[in-house]
């Protein structure tokens, strides 16, 4: 069920509705259905998070590569 972004023809309210497939979505202020489908934006953040250094090699970098139940790689 995928949610949409909505813009009501009739008195401009902008508004998000779940919409099952069977089910016609309707302004929750006037209860127009001529709706405007608006284009919807995924969130972003401003920046990225600094990269995770990783081992060269998969061997070596378990902290238990040596114990019980060690590396898979070993």
């Amino acid at each position: 069920m995928p949610i949409y972004e909505y813009a009501c023809k009739d008195c401009g309210h902008e508004f998000e509705a779940l919409v099952r497939s069977s089910t016609v979505p309707e302004c929750p202020g006037c209860h127009s259905q001529k709706l405007d489908k608006l284009l919807s934006v995924f969130g972003t953040t401003a920046s990225m998070p600094a990269a995770v250094s990783m081992p060269a090699s998969p061997c070596g970098g378990c902290p238990n590569s040596g114990g019980p139940g060690g590396c898979a790689f070993a």
